[in-house]
């Protein structure tokens, strides 16, 4: 069986919840309680989000790989949607904003890396982070993101600990790839 490669030697997996996500639950209320920007946020849901760069197998046997180990998800409680390119849905669904949140410095996961090289022999580069997607009531400003995001004070974010964490905002469509393309921001979006 000929082995086809992913576009550019890049791929997604989207890991989500099969059952409701609490955490995305808790933020959710906690946003519309405590926080004036809250109020713009008609849903908020949670994903983590895995980009694998290397000598990539198809999607088949990259789908594969992926369900059978648990450095990335469990399959009896989460479900993957593998991207290969940026032509692919992520899922978002149309209007909502994606937040890209991920410990600075820590993004990169070597366990699922060893366990990759130790399976295909091949070594590849794994990063994660969480990915929450925003739904904002009709008539928000863009910059609602930007204030539940990353923690000024009591009343102003939630998602992003600035002292920490790095994070990235897009559309719907998302960013392919994720890391690359990153201008870091530590706590602001570049002036």
């Amino acid at each position: 069986m000929a082995r086809r490669r992913g576009k550019h030697g890049l791929a997604q997996a989207w890991i989500l919840l099969h059952a409701d996500d609490p955490e995305a639950v808790s933020a959710l209320a906690v946003a519309r309680a405590h926080l004036a920007a809250g109020r713009a946020l008609a849903g908020l849901r949670r994903a983590r989000l895995f980009e694998l760069r290397g000598d990539l197998p198809g999607r088949e046997e990259l789908e594969d790989l992926l369900h059978r180990s648990t450095q990335f998800y469990n399959p009896h409680k989460e479900r993957c949607l593998v991207r290969t390119s940026p032509e692919e849905p992520t899922p978002a669904a149309a209007g909502e904003r994606i937040l890209l949140v991920w410990e600075r410095g820590g993004e990169r996961r070597p366990a699922a890396e060893r366990w990759w090289l130790h399976e295909t022999g091949r070594r590849i580069e794994v990063r994660e982070g969480v990915a929450w997607l925003l739904a904002l009531e009709p008539g928000a400003p863009a910059r609602a993101v930007e204030a539940l995001a990353v923690v000024g004070d009591r009343a102003h974010g939630l998602l992003v600990n600035p002292h920490a964490q790095d994070h990235r905002a897009t559309g719907p469509e998302g960013a392919f790839p994720c890391w690359e393309a990153v201008e870091r921001t530590r706590g602001k979006e570049p002036a």
